[in-house]
């Protein structure tokens, strides 16, 4: 493919000048740009400004096979495409943006809401949009205690979550993510948030030698019953986890966790950020992993990555309560932005028009195929499909099945990137894949030989061997 004219950007003040060389962004990329999730250790800046497909290019001309769906489980119609930038074009000549608070809204929110609420699990038919996963978190969080101190149970605060799970970053969100640096340093976190053990399909010693199932089953009912179930006004969890390097939980897990949380009066809100709108072959993968949701979170693909957008959805019965005598006192800024719902319309009719949901199924395929020889690698302790994700897990010791630190990972990342051209995600100690939807089988062989190749050069120790 012949990547595009790169027209970089302008003078180092900002404004209109001569361009930039790529040494000049990456330095001003330093001295200005503040990280998100930065290892402190890594010092090296990769500054994209092209795209096409699954392919993008960065200020160097190098070209890169994105693998990992814009580097965040993200991107799934693809790059640079013209029709998602008419649509937008179309959008900010008619309204580019007017509040979706108190009396007002817009067209294309109101469409893209019953839109979605066709597509999600049945009964789930109300839509709080706003900008991001972070965001959808953080209004769940607020509509499940609001929605007991409405029902006459105030002291239902608690929110159950898991380690290993990724539910946002901003401070409700990033107390039940499940990864304590983003609790550490940063003074009191959210309070009452219990974290429960994840399934886990590879470290299963944690599980004492009991079934997987039945010991969080069992952990999950003691919880409940040392804090109380009347304190207890939800659980979160991801259908798959994803940042926890993609767990997939047991056949009965969910249907089982389920029961229990019904029993006791306690909401279940499923975090399908990631996995929702294609990622795992289906619009939602709440109910092909046994769960029955009471509110949904949405954010990462449902715009195509054109525009931020994220979404809360939830039953009629929360959403009533929500809006009864009192209100539902919270909002964004940007909520139901006009642009951004035009993007997610125009998504979702590119994701049907063009099957990609059949094509996510394909996708599954080519990465557990292409990445089956990597299990035989010493430094792969489990290697993980489901959908469009994958996830090689990386030990230091066959035996001792010590996880490899996540430096190792990034360097592997890096020389995948390096030595291949194809872009990887390191994730703790898993280097993991989330291509696009429109990768062709060709691309996946490209990806996961890439990937293959150099773990069949990563050594126990962290180093790389050359070539």
């Amino acid at each position: 493919m012949t990547p595009p004219e790169i027209d970089l950007p302008t003078s180092a003040n900002g404004s209109a000048g001569s361009p930039l060389s790529a040494s000049e962004l990456e330095d001003l990329d330093r001295r200005h740009l503040i990280r998100s999730i930065q290892n402190g250790a890594i010092t090296e800046r990769v500054v994209v400004v092209r795209g096409e497909g699954c392919t993008v290019w960065d200020a160097r001309g190098n070209e890169l096979l994105d693998a990992a769906g814009g580097g965040v489980w993200h991107s799934p119609i693809g790059h640079g495409r013209r029709d998602m930038a008419e649509v937008a074009a179309k959008q900010m000549q008619s309204i580019e943006f007017f509040t979706s608070l108190l009396e007002f809204s817009n067209d294309k929110a109101i469409r893209l809401a019953a839109r979605m609420a066709a597509l999600a699990p049945e009964g789930i038919d109300r839509v709080a949009f706003s900008s991001g996963g972070s965001e959808a978190v953080e209004t769940a969080i607020k509509a499940a205690r609001l929605y007991h101190h409405r029902k006459g149970a105030p002291e239902r605060t608690w929110i159950l979550a898991r380690h290993y799970s990724f539910h946002g970053a901003t401070y409700g969100s990033g107390t039940l993510t499940g990864f304590p640096p983003m609790q550490f340093g940063v003074g009191p976190n959210l309070p009452h948030v219990e974290k429960l053990t994840p399934p886990h399909p590879y470290r299963t010693e944690m599980y004492g030698g009991q079934d997987t199932t039945d010991f969080l089953v069992a952990e999950l009912e003691a919880t409940i019953e040392r804090i109380g179930a009347g304190n207890i006004a939800a659980m979160i969890g991801e259908p798959v986890m994803a940042g926890g390097g993609v767990l997939a939980p047991p056949a009965d897990y969910w249907p089982r966790m389920q029961e229990v949380l019904r029993r006791h009066g306690i909401l279940l809100i499923a975090d399908e950020v990631v996995t929702a709108y294609g990622r795992m072959g289906e619009w939602f993968a709440s109910p092909s992993y046994g769960m029955d949701p009471d509110i949904i979170t949405l954010a990462k693909g449902i715009a195509g990555g054109y525009a931020p957008l994220g979404a809360t959805l939830m039953r009629d019965e929360i959403a009533d309560t929500l809006l009864g005598e009192g209100g539902f006192f919270h909002g964004y800024t940007f909520q139901g932005h006009p642009v951004a719902c035009a993007l997610g319309l125009e998504t979702l009719d590119i994701i049907e028009r063009e099957g990609l949901l059949d094509n996510a199924k394909r996708i599954s395929g080519w990465l557990r195929d292409g990445l089956a020889a990597a299990a035989d690698l010493p430094v792969v302790g489990d290697v993980r499909v489901e959908g469009t994700l994958g996830a090689l897990e990386l030990i230091t010791n066959e035996q001792t099945r010590e996880p490899m630190a996540w430096d190792a990972v990034i360097g592997a990342a890096f020389e995948v990137r390096e030595a291949h051209g194809v872009i990887a995600r390191a994730y703790g100690q898993c280097l993991v894949l989330a291509p696009p939807l429109i990768f062709t089988e060709e691309q996946a062989q490209t990806a996961t030989a890439a990937v293959v190749e150099v773990l069949s050069r990563l050594r126990p120790d962290g180093t790389i061997a050359a070539r």
